[in-house]
């Protein structure tokens, strides 16, 4: 088969590989029909994640067919069409049983396209597969499936959910790439009062606007000054940093409200100052976290009675094997205004595929 695999950082190819094989008694292996591209993928490539190793196919998030299972697999079996989760639990260990799969102590935790082969490839081999692999209803497409893999997961648990979002709440998300644009379509579950949303990219801030930000604000011009002035100087209920650099998480402790909630979804590689001296007496809960994907069985519902705008962050559609492509065209976010890109084979999607 062919795969996506990572050769050195700034190197990756579109290359023959071995097929995947039945390893352990819960694995499958699933036949891909559609897949996507991550930012922590970019990351990878950019050799800011050093456990990944050279000869690993990248990717965590997919949809396609069981075509084999291991022995005690008794969830799925061949010919059923599935959601890969981004995340791998084996079920047993504590964290798993409190629904923290992200946490795995069983050899689970985001391990596809991370220390195994992951997703982006003709074939892949999901270790778990009773607790990895969620069926899909013939009412949901393969393109918006994808999404539930990991951006609707990360942005509604980790955002969402952490940041305590309640009805009449003031929401600012800072950073409306993907995760962002989740973050506010399932903020606006729970009815708040206004979504802010705060970027550099104009693009974005349009796609913000068309999924329910009732107000934008470039960064570059005082985002501050809007927030303070909708809120009456008391600043945001709830703050999702869905960025990962110093810049936007202080930005962020800057306009949460005393008593607020700022929940940190962004992947950081650098260190970030904690202005303690400025929160220490303002009650300020911050919380941090990797997707745990509990919320995946919820969010499938969601989508499949329509309530999740998936089909609108979609922007680039491709066929699998113009991978180098879709890298670029995804990596070249504020030339192309590429939000999510889809690839897979054409007799899976619903689109036209262009390349």
């Amino acid at each position: 088969m062919k795969a996506w695999v990572f050769q050195e950082p700034g190197q990756a190819h579109w290359q023959e590989v071995p097929d995947p094989q039945v390893r352990d008694s819960g694995d499958a292996i699933v036949r891909v029909d559609a897949v996507t591209i991550c930012g922590t993928d970019l990351h990878i490539l950019k050799g800011d994640v050093p456990d990944v190793r050279p000869g690993t196919v990248l990717g965590h998030e997919a949809v396609g067919e069981v075509v084999e299972t291991g022995t005690s697999v008794t969830t799925v079996r061949p010919g059923d069409r599935v959601l890969i989760s981004c995340i791998s639990g084996c079920g047993r260990c504590r964290f798993c049983r409190e629904g923290a799969y992200g946490q795995c102590l069983g050899g689970g935790g985001w391990v596809l396209g991370h220390l195994i082969d992951g997703t982006q490839a003709e074939y892949v081999r999901v270790p778990f597969a009773d607790v990895s692999l969620h069926p899909l209803p013939a009412s949901v497409n393969s393109q918006d499936a994808v999404l539930l893999a990991d951006i609707f997961p990360t942005a509604y648990e980790v955002g969402v959910l952490n940041g305590r979002v309640r009805p009449g709440d003031c929401v600012a998300v800072v950073g409306t790439g993907p995760i962002g644009l989740a973050a506010i379509a399932t903020a606006r579950l729970y009815s708040p009062d206004r979504i802010i949303a705060i970027d550099l990219a104009e693009a974005r801030l349009d796609a913000a606007k068309r999924l329910g930000a009732e107000a934008v604000a470039n960064g570059a011009e005082q985002p501050e000054r809007l927030v303070h002035d909708l809120t009456e100087g008391l600043g945001a209920d709830v703050v999702i940093e869905a960025v990962g650099v110093p810049e936007s998480f202080e930005l962020c402790t800057r306009i949460v409200r005393p008593g607020g909630h700022l929940a940190n979804v962004g992947v950081h590689g650098t260190p970030a100052t904690l202005h303690l001296e400025d929160l220490w007496n303002r009650n300020v809960t911050i919380t941090t976290g990797l997707v745990d994907t509990y919320s995946t069985p919820t969010l499938l519902r969601m989508m499949a009675a329509g309530r999740l705008p998936a089909a609108s962050l979609v922007t680039h559609s491709f066929e699998l094997h113009d991978m180098a492509e879709a890298y670029d065209v995804f990596g070249r976010a504020a030339d192309t205004a590429a939000l999510k890109v889809v690839l897979g084979a054409p007799q899976h999607m619903t689109v036209a595929l262009t390349g």
